[in-house]
């Protein structure tokens, strides 16, 4: 099987293709055929070192993948050759092959391709845990979402819109904004070019009753500005570089609330848990309630590439590589 291997954190044009032989499941395992491989911002901050979590190298990077289960070991019970999974790895979805737990794996709704299921578990965990686990939203909302048009925004798009909310989208780019309209947004602001926080408070009628963030920058004091009193705002990620400041007494004044959403720390912590909030998530594309957008597939030798693009937030939406 071919995988993308990391030889040591640093540059992303260290990057190579190795041929390595084919997996066996152990008594206790699954081996899955990857047909693609989700690629997410997180993933190209490893790979140069700039996370907190730094693996020992070499490793291959990628940690979300959908395929089809090809071996099982003596031991497994509920799959079989020929199931399609999708499941979060760790490390090592880069990869034509991956052995896991079956406690790993989750079953790929039929609704959705193997592109879709692969760039599904981290963006919608994320956003369905802001929702719901770290915040509560309540339908009729109004839900402020940042970089809108990357994998994060619009899973949360989906998600506020599925829970009854009412979202208005900001991002830098027509693209960016015209995907956040198709996957259901009802106001969109160019946040580069608007005042977002008076365009904000304009929409919904005088503020914001939820803010999700997972660009950072300087979006993040008029974005905390724009919400009403007793707004929520939702502290996912820094894509945009630099982490901001904030006025505290913008929290004071309006008892305003700032919570951190770390979905990946917790569902480490709380494996139960997530696996529950996984199954509500799988659940609603069962019953038609979320409608994941289709990424763009990329062979696997442009992986280093991709992650590239998204950290320097040249690719928007979600790519996933097919081995």
């Amino acid at each position: 099987m071919r995988c993308l291997v990391c030889p040591e954190l640093g540059p992303l044009d260290t990057l190579v293709l190795e041929d390595r032989p084919d997996l066996e499941a152990g008594p206790e395992q699954v081996v899955v055929e990857v047909r693609a491989a989700g690629v997410n911002y997180v993933d190209g901050l490893i790979a140069q070192g700039r996370y907190q979590m730094k693996p020992p190298t070499p490793y291959v990077p990628g940690g979300e993948i959908a395929g089809v289960v090809t071996a099982v070991g003596d031991a497994v019970t509920g799959f079989a050759p020929g199931d399609r999974v999708l499941a979060m790895t760790g490390f090592g979805a880069f990869a034509g092959q991956v052995a896991l737990s079956p406690l790993s794996l989750h079953r790929l709704p039929e609704s959705l391709t193997f592109a879709q299921g692969a760039a599904f578990i981290q963006s919608y965990s994320t956003a369905l845990f802001a929702l719901t686990r770290r915040s509560s939203l309540t339908p009729g909302e109004w839900v402020l979402v940042l970089g809108a048009g990357g994998g994060i925004g619009l899973a949360t798009i989906d998600v506020a819109v599925a829970l009854g909310a009412k979202v208005i989208a900001a991002a830098s780019s027509p693209e960016r904004l015209a995907a956040a309209t198709a996957m259901g947004a009802e106001a969109t602001i160019a946040y580069e070019s608007e005042d977002l926080k008076a365009r904000a408070r304009e929409i919904s009628g005088g503020g914001v009753d939820m803010v999700v963030d997972p660009v950072g920058g300087p979006h993040a004091e008029p974005a905390l500005r724009a919400t009403r009193a007793f707004g929520r705002y939702c502290v996912i990620g820094f894509a945009a570089g630099p982490i901001p400041t904030v006025p505290l007494n913008q929290v004071l004044l309006n008892n305003r609330t700032v919570v951190g959403v770390d979905w990946g720390a917790w569902a480490f912590r709380d494996f139960p848990a997530n696996q529950a909030l996984l199954a509500e998530l799988l659940d609603m594309v069962e019953a038609g309630r979320l409608h994941p957008a289709t990424p763009a597939e990329r062979p696997l030798e442009h992986g280093a590439a991709v992650m590239a693009g998204l950290l320097d937030r040249t690719i928007a939406g979600k790519v996933v590589l097919v081995p």
